[in-house]
């Protein structure tokens, strides 16, 4: 059997998910000094 296609597929769920990871990562960060202005304005 060949290999490569399952080392392929592993690759580029590996990439997908630390792509997933950084956005979501990025988003709340992003929320969290949202909120931290918030409190500094008030």
């Amino acid at each position: 059997m060949n290999p490569w296609p399952f080392v392929i597929a592993a690759y580029a769920v590996a990439v997908s998910a630390t792509a997933a990871l950084l956005l979501w990562a990025f988003t709340s960060m992003r929320r969290a000094e949202a909120a931290a202005d918030a409190l500094n304005r008030k």
